[in-house]
């Protein structure tokens, strides 16, 4: 699987159910109890996770944007800095 490539079954995810995924993975690998094999499977099902988590919320940062107050009195937006 190429690095950047996210499953489709993962890309159909909502940001909850990849997030629920990526977090039950995670707890699976702290326990320590598995396979090296289904260790490796467990990472690489992660690490799309957490990409793919990580685009819904880039993708919802865009769609947010913050009301400001000009000087002059004039309503508009800018992108809001969640970061």
């Amino acid at each position: 699987m190429a690095e950047s490539k996210i499953p489709a079954d993962v890309a159909k995810m909502s940001f909850e159910e990849a997030l629920g995924e990526l977090q039950a993975l995670v707890r699976a690998l702290e326990k320590g109890e598995s396979k090296l094999d289904e260790a490796v499977q467990f990472y690489e099902r992660g690490a799309a996770l957490k990409r793919h988590c990580e685009a819904k919320l880039r993708d919802a940062q865009e769609k947010v944007a913050k009301i400001v107050i000009g000087a002059d009195g004039s309503v508009g937006s800018e992108p809001v800095d969640l970061g």
